[in-house]
């Protein structure tokens, strides 16, 4: 049976109001959920932190998300787990369905396949706003065919399986992340590096000396971004007025396709060999850093790449410097912010002032352990990295044929009469 989205939802039902007595909220912004995943939230207490103006829109267990403006950025999800307190951006669409009606994962995979995303982009680009943007109501204008429930949530519980599959490689992707970044700090920030004795460095008594950063241990030495790199590329777009430049196999990193990764492996756009630019090839392990716009985001490459010239990479001189130099970077996002924030609208930090940010570097022998040890998580994490890539194939490739009916799922009634 034929429903209209609206017949199905409200839409932007609930907004915060001055009556509501709220101590806290936690806020997510369009930018901070992509294909599903949030990448931040941000807490802000009332009456003593700014809340943004577009803070308003508030949104329960349930809710689908997607964003009014570049609907093609996939800025949309659903809510599965409750968040206390959650208020997300105007520039959200919060769509609440009905449950007697429609199934919610159901009726988010549906408005998140391809074909209704393109057509939402089509729509937003005849917008005569700044931004190719859309109204709500095109969204809730839009025609679903819906299948009985039972078989609404048979096809849902499949997709959401495999994204569950995916939120569980995530998950321990950022478990292993955290146990690198905490031994990364014990032994380079906290200088607890095993001595001779095995024992913690400087607790036991081991030699600091001064240092224009401050105390170091005895025989480290402060570096230049530039001194431990072999060399710092920053980026090129070719001219997009060529179509013959994209297309290809070369992935073309952006700020976007760094978000929330240890290693960017896809990008959203890809060059064609006439495209890539032959002295600005990136490889593998190398540290893409941002640097104009959002700077302070810091990704391993993947595999061969190049990025556009928002993003600055350090070549590692040596390569058993990668996993160093990646957290060293990471832990210099604030101080990147901080020089790229030059009073105008868009940060911008230079390749020049890039490579004379200073570093704290111990000798050869530390950091080559440190590979040794930390090699096999970041292994796994790319691994893990590698299976979603897969895996989110074969659901978006499975989406479209569920939908339409290409490939039913026969329900559990349908199984009993089968095996009479």
């Amino acid at each position: 049976m034929k429903y209209k989205i609206e017949e199905l939802c409200e839409i932007n039902s609930e907004n915060i109001s001055k009556s509501d007595d709220i101590k806290y909220i936690y806020y997510l912004d369009t930018s901070n959920l992509t294909r599903g995943t949030i990448n931040e939230l941000q807490k802000l207490i009332v009456g003593k932190d700014k809340l943004p103006s577009r803070a308003k829109r508030k949104v329960k267990v349930n809710d689908i998300l997607i964003s009014t403006v570049r609907p093609n950025q996939r800025h949309y999800g659903i809510i599965r787990k409750e968040i206390e307190n959650l208020i997300v951006s105007t520039g959200f669409a919060v769509l609440s369905p009905n449950l007697k009606k429609v199934n919610p994962e159901y009726l988010y995979w549906y408005l998140t396949q391809d074909s209704i995303v393109n057509y939402l982009q089509s729509i937003a680009e005849t917008s005569t706003s700044a931004y190719p943007s859309i109204k709500p109501s095109v969204i809730g204008g839009l025609e679903i065919d819906l299948p009985k429930l039972e078989e609404q949530k048979a096809i849902a519980n499949i997709l959401s399986t495999l994204d569950e599959k995916i939120e569980t490689n995530n998950k321990i992707n950022e478990k292993l992340e955290e146990m690198a970044q905490a031994l990364f700090k014990r032994w380079f920030v906290d200088f607890e590096f095993p001595n001779e004795n095995g024992k913690p460095y400087k607790s036991s008594g081991g030699e600091m000396v001064e240092s224009e950063l401050g105390m170091i241990p005895k025989g480290w030495e402060v570096k230049t971004i530039n001194d431990i790199s072999s060399e710092i590329i920053t980026g090129k777009t070719p001219s997009t007025k060529e179509k013959e430049n994209f297309g290809g196999n070369i992935p073309f990193v952006k700020i976007p396709d760094m978000h929330g990764k240890v290693y960017v492996e896809k990008t959203e756009t890809y060059l064609s060999e006439k495209g890539a630019v032959k002295n600005k090839i990136v490889p593998k392990n190398s540290i893409m850093v941002s640097c104009i716009a959002t700077p302070g985001i810091v990704s391993l490459a993947g595999q061969s790449c190049q990025t556009n010239q928002q993003i600055n990479t350090i070549i590692n001189k040596d390569n058993k410097m990668c996993y160093f130099n990646f957290f060293s970077l990471r832990n210099l996002s604030d101080t990147i912010r901080t020089l790229g924030s030059s009073g105008s609208a868009t940060l911008n930090l230079n390749k020049n002032q890039f490579s004379k940010i200073k570093i704290v570097v111990p000798p050869k022998e530390m950091t080559d352990k440190y590979f040794n040890v930390v090699d096999k998580i970041f292994e796994t994490i790319y691994l893990n990295q590698k299976e979603n890539l897969k895996l989110i194939e074969l659901r978006d490739t499975l989406l479209p044929k569920l939908m339409s009916g290409e490939i039913r799922v026969p329900l559990d009634d349908e199984v009993l009469s089968e095996k009479n």
